[in-house]
């Protein structure tokens, strides 16, 4: 009987075992929560949300929307359940993250060729697996990992945001609103003048953090999803031009664009919870709570959640993988998630798909196969697993040497571009539009052919 061992009941290992469960393929998927814990997350249940609890743009012609579309035309079928347990986000894909990930539990608890075994796996089985780990793997399974790879793990640290009660919230100071009344106002608001941003500021930049062990005090944060108080420590406006951006968020009740503004975003499908936008941060709890309490509006925030900062790992794609995700090395083996080097959600459910995809062909004594470069996804698995954009060659005595690969999440700059007229170079909306255009094109023939 066919069967596959998944490590790792997470986005990509859940989106997996269903990829080859509806193909009739047996699955035994492993998660060690909540017998061993993470540090970060705090559920047992399958495809748990641990950061912010939104997977990005839902309009193709963002990059983030173009790869949830390919999903779509690929029969992704966590994409589905995130569209089922959405919440109000403007134009993104924001889900209740408890409703989420609860049904996808029960979808693969209750799946006649899904057994989920809740234990820790130390060593890499034999056979046909995916590992699907995810960037908390556990120190035993990295070593076993470390092992076959015969290479060093890369890490980087990302941070998770605050959670506070809405209840708990000051309305005659904070208002409801999208960046420029895009779709529903679906965000929570908290303004600042300038004398109130730069007290933020001063406490921001003043506050206790939580120490890294000495191990790890060179090791990089991914630049997508920086600390509050990192992106502080680049200049006082540096917030003002990112997270904090005020523009386009204005009170009709008082018509006035503010100084610097902190958006709140739903987190949970009661509408009781919700999370700071961009405020990942690895301040002391008593800081945070401080700095929170510093935001108009939330003088009185009830945090029930604090931020915190976690390692995560992952594997050097270049030298371990094909685009197709299985390793070189050894057929029958895959890797997918963000312990490829991928970073992001909706980037960690794709390579699921496409692993358990490949998995399934693998099977079936076909070759695993690569998508078309001109799709999002097919771009995605190239860029993590070629290493020519990583060679670099010294000025001063042309040596070659290979710069360590950096976490990759979905955007318009990995694609293969297209030609635009020279009047219409400057046009990145035109640009976007055909990019989006011709990935959906190619990426229905190529399931069509299949």
């Amino acid at each position: 009987m066919k069967e596959v061992k998944i490590i790792g009941a997470g986005l990509a290992g859940s989106e997996a075992a269903l990829q080859l469960s509806k193909r009739g393929i047996k699955v035994k998927l492993y998660e060690m929560r909540p017998e061993k814990t993470t540090g970060a997350h705090v559920t047992g249940d399958c495809a748990e949300f641990v950061c912010s609890n939104s997977l990005g743009s839902s309009d193709i012609t963002n990059a983030s929307g173009l790869l949830k579309k390919e999903m779509e035309i690929l029969g992704g079928e966590l994409i589905k359940i995130a569209y089922e347990n959405a919440v109000p986000a403007g134009n993104a894909l924001a889900i209740a993250r408890e409703d989420f990930s609860r049904a996808v539990t029960q979808r693969i608890e209750n799946d006649p060729n899904i057994e989920i075994i809740r234990e820790e796996v130390t060593e890499i089985p034999n056979g046909n697996v995916i590992i699907a780990s995810g960037p908390l793997t556990s120190d035993k399974f990295a070593d076993a990992i470390k092992e076959f790879t015969q290479s060093e793990h890369l890490h980087f640290f990302d941070a998770i945001a605050p959670i506070v009660e809405i209840d708990s919230i000051n309305f005659d100071k904070a208002f409801w609103a999208s960046r420029y009344d895009k779709g529903e106002a679906s965000y929570i608001n908290c303004p600042m003048n300038k004398e109130e941003y730069e007290k933020f500021y001063n406490i921001l930049t003043n506050a206790p953090r939580i120490e890294q062990h000495s191990v790890d005090k060179d090791s990089r944060y991914f630049e997508s999803c920086l600390p509050v108080e990192v992106l502080a420590s680049r200049g006082v406006d540096t917030l003002r031009f990112g997270p904090l951006k005020p523009v386009g968020l204005i009170d009709k009740r008082t018509g006035v664009e503010n100084y610097a503004v902190v958006q709140l975003r739903q987190d949970n499908s009661a509408k009781t919870l919700f999370n700071l936008v961009g405020f990942q941060t690895n301040l002391k709890w008593g800081a945070q709570k401080e700095l929170l309490q510093s935001i108009p509006g939330l003088e009185e925030a009830s945090i029930v959640r604090y931020g915190v900062m976690h390692r995560n790992t992952f594997i050097n794609s270049p030298q371990i993988l094909n685009p197709t995700l299985e390793t070189k090395k050894r057929k029958g083996l895959f890797f997918a998630g963000q312990i490829t080097g991928t970073e992001g959600y909706t980037e960690s459910i794709a390579t699921g798909m496409l692993a358990g995809m490949n998995m399934a062909a693998r099977l079936e004594e076909q070759e695993p196969a690569a998508l078309p470069r001109e799709t999002m996804l097919g771009s995605i698995t190239f860029y993590i697993t070629d290493s020519a954009h990583l060679k670099h060659i010294s000025s001063r005595d042309n040596s070659v040497r290979y710069l360590p690969l950096q976490p990759i999440n979905s955007n318009w700059g990995i694609l293969p571009q297209i030609e635009l007229p020279k009047k219409e170079r400057k046009n990145k909306k035109l640009k976007t539009e055909l990019l989006a255009r011709r990935s959906v094109d190619i990426l229905q023939n190529y399931v069509y052919s299949m």
